[in-house]
């Protein structure tokens, strides 16, 4: 049997090491940059959209573990989906990191993001792991304009 607490060490410490489409999208058709002036992590988001779906995905940025992690995991979790699926999985993501102690989330919506819910322990971090959903959400409106976390 594993400890919950170190298989959440362990996976985001390999995203923070190795993230997942941590590159540019040069033609990237919707973008969005973001920023935790508490902490200082950026991101800049690149999505390529097409007939509603998100074809491709791409980060850069710095922060720490945590922000790095969830940018990493999401670019994962969204890529192939619909715009409106990419969307629900923001919602119920949000909703596992805001949730009160002891609150359901969907799991199974989440999957291999239901590792982050130990975010929801340490408040001092939860901006650190929704700045990258934030950011995908205001590039998915086409918003266009940096997010902040304040």
């Amino acid at each position: 049997m594993y400890d919950l607490r170190e298989l959440y060490q362990e996976i985001v410490m390999d995203h923070n090491r190795r993230p997942r489409n941590f590159h540019k999208l040069e033609e990237a058709n919707r973008t969005a940059d973001g920023f935790n002036p508490l902490c200082g992590d950026q991101i800049n988001l690149y999505l390529i959209v097409e007939d509603e779906v998100i074809d491709d995905v791409g980060f850069e940025g710095a922060g720490c573990a945590i922000s790095k992690a969830s940018a990493s995991m999401m670019t994962e979790s969204v890529k192939g989906k619909s715009v409106a699926e990419a969307e629900k999985t923001f919602d119920a993501f949000r909703h596992m990191i805001t949730r009160q102690p002891g609150e359901d989330f969907d799991a199974e919506m989440l999957g291999d993001l239901e590792i982050l819910s130990r975010v929801s322990e340490y408040p001092a971090r939860i901006k650190c792991a929704t700045l990258s959903w934030h950011t995908l959400k205001s590039a998915l409106n086409g918003q266009g304009e940096q997010v902040k976390t304040e």
